[in-house]
């Protein structure tokens, strides 16, 4: 028998929040089925994330034709634009359901976005974009944010920029 892997305080921190994110059943390693474990068993799974991250979304049927939006926008390198970015896909996914955890747990928006975003003068406007139409940002965005209801975050978003945590402010 194999003795149980250790892991970092944070990579237990980070499991717990994902699993709870996606309303996966946490089981410790060497537990019976259905045997519940402790939040900080379970690792994070880039897959879950990039699932997330990557769900369809229909539009709304009375969704307003204008909505304010503010982001966190977190690079991975081979996204568009961003020269420079080292972290990979999944990691860039994690680090943008970090800041979505963070927000949900209390974080100011405008800190959050200083520390997290990725987008150039991000930290400076408080990753907003002012008031947006559909046509204006990437489907996958625009999906997202037109589904969310004012004041409401969303999960976390891909495009081809990177991943997204996006606020509606009006």
């Amino acid at each position: 028998m194999r003795p149980p892997e250790r892991r970092s305080p944070l990579a237990l921190f980070l499991g717990a929040a994902l699993a709870a994110a996606c309303g996966a059943p946490q089981v410790a390693p060497g537990a019976a089925p259905g045997e519940a474990a402790p939040a900080e068993a379970s690792a994070p799974s880039a897959a879950a994330c990039l699932a997330a991250a990557n769900a369809k979304r229909q539009a709304r049927a009375d969704e307003p034709s204008r909505i304010g939006v503010k982001h966190v926008l977190v690079r991975y390198a081979g996204a568009d634009r961003a020269e420079g970015a080292t972290r990979t896909r999944e990691e860039a996914c994690l680090r943008a359901m970090e800041a979505r955890d963070k927000i949900r747990g209390g974080a100011d928006l405008d800190e959050v976005v200083a520390e997290y975003s990725e987008e150039a003068g991000a930290a400076s406007r408080g990753g907003s974009l002012g008031t947006v139409e559909r046509a204006d940002v990437l489907p996958p965005f625009g999906d997202a944010a037109f589904d969310l209801d004012l004041h409401q975050l969303s999960d976390v978003v891909e495009t081809r920029h990177g991943f997204h945590v996006i606020f509606r402010t009006e």
